[in-house]
């Protein structure tokens, strides 16, 4: 039973990962909460859906793949779209950082809004392409191969993002504006658009999490990033906000601990267990797990 429940757990948190992997992306460089961060995980996972039954019209391993594809490029280039026109003119204006918060707050209800009107508020069936089944532990722990699979994705996309960020020119481009967008570009590097790259990497690892999600539980709906949106947040306070490993830590752990919750305590609740976290952190220490505490100057 103990058994299961980390297994379980572990599923779950690697879902939790894979969404703050690429919220984490974008605070990382500006510092900034992207609220529709979680919506752009909702609308890959129908974009994907809707590419494979439809524009494919191919419910097979092949059109899953392709549709994955529409939808991480889809999803992608909307996320650069909504930095070039919602929060780049913003900047260049110097604007307070609340204006860019709330903007992405609008850019949410817009999102969601327009899937609604065009999916509807019933949800939907994702089929299980690959159907790979299950394995079984001992006498009561079953695994399915899927739960393997989500797992090792996030792992794979986790060393993948960190070498980005911590080893390649791009990435140095991204922590140096991190640091002082003003110095980044006095020494040539152009910041807007490394800033509008970024939120393309963001929204398109968002779009495979959603797409991964919506496999794994065989449904999507327009409800599907409230409760994740809220939970990837929490993660990322607790792994440290701009971390990517630190978003995988803590979105295992977020995923494990509300797991045991449900499990031996009340699955009506489970959704506190983040919050109370989120609480904890902030009280003992603000700066989460990999993260670097900050100094101030005088």
């Amino acid at each position: 039973m103990f058994l299961q429940q980390i297994i379980n757990g572990l599923t779950i948190g690697s879902i939790y990962a894979l969404i703050t992997i690429g919220f984490n992306m974008v605070y990382g460089v500006l510092e900034l909460t992207n609220f529709a961060h979680s919506s752009f995980y909702m609308l890959g996972a129908y974009i994907s859906l809707f590419s494979m039954t439809s524009l494919i019209g191919s419910i097979s391993v092949h059109g899953f793949i392709i549709g994955l594809l529409i939808s991480i490029l889809i999803t992608g280039i909307l996320g650069g779209l909504m930095d070039k026109v919602a929060l780049e003119p913003i900047r260049k204006k110097d604007g307070e950082p609340i204006t860019t918060l709330l903007s992405t707050v609008g850019i949410q209800t817009a999102i969601n809004n327009s899937v609604l009107l065009i999916f509807g508020t019933v949800p939907v069936a994702f089929p299980d392409v690959f159907n790979l089944g299950r394995l079984t532990i001992g006498e009561n722990t079953t695994l399915q191969v899927m739960q393997i699979g989500i797992f090792f994705l996030s792992i794979v996309l986790m060393i993948v993002l960190s070498y980005l960020v911590y080893r390649t020119k791009f990435g140095s481009a991204m922590r140096a504006i991190s640091q002082n967008s003003v110095a980044a570009n006095l020494m040539g590097i152009n910041v807007n658009n490394v800033i509008t790259v970024t939120f393309f990497i963001g929204t398109a690892v968002a779009a495979i999490s959603g797409t991964m999600v919506g496999i794994y539980y065989q449904r999507v709906d327009i409800l599907m990033g409230t409760s994740v949106g809220l939970k990837s947040f929490a993660a990322a306070v607790l792994g440290g906000m701009g971390s990517v490993p630190g978003a995988m830590i803590g979105g295992l752990l977020i995923g494990l601990l509300e797991t045991l919750f449900a499990a031996y305590i009340s699955s009506g609740y489970r959704d506190i267990v983040a919050f109370i976290i989120l609480i904890g952190v902030l009280i003992i220490r603000p700066s989460g797990i990999f993260g670097k505490q900050s100094i101030n100057k005088v």
